[in-house]
């Protein structure tokens, strides 16, 4: 699959910014139903979720909408990340 990664930018930047309070179900995946070929590098698997997903940051698990966000931290990992959130929960 040949990947229009301009056009991913500007579905991402417009994603981005979409206001989860805002958003009707309908416009909204069950993450459950896409569908990505496990046999595909990583990086094949990352750019098909991008195109599949109505929007990359906000879907559906088991009915419960969620929106992800990333840090302009770059001095920290997502392991490092991770961590840390367990590290506060189980104190």
């Amino acid at each position: 699959m040949k990947y229009d990664y301009e056009k991913l930018r500007k579905k991402l930047t417009k994603c981005k910014e979409v206001d989860v309070n805002a958003i009707q179900d309908k416009d909204v995946d069950e993450i459950s139903t896409i569908k990505i070929d496990k046999r595909k590098s990583s990086n094949e698997r990352i750019l098909d979720f991008l195109c599949k997903a109505k929007n990359p940051y906000i879907f559906k698990c088991d009915g419960v909408i969620v929106k992800i966000s990333f840090s302009d931290n770059s001095n920290m990992t997502a392991d490092d990340c991770l961590t840390n959130v367990l590290k506060r929960l189980y104190r």
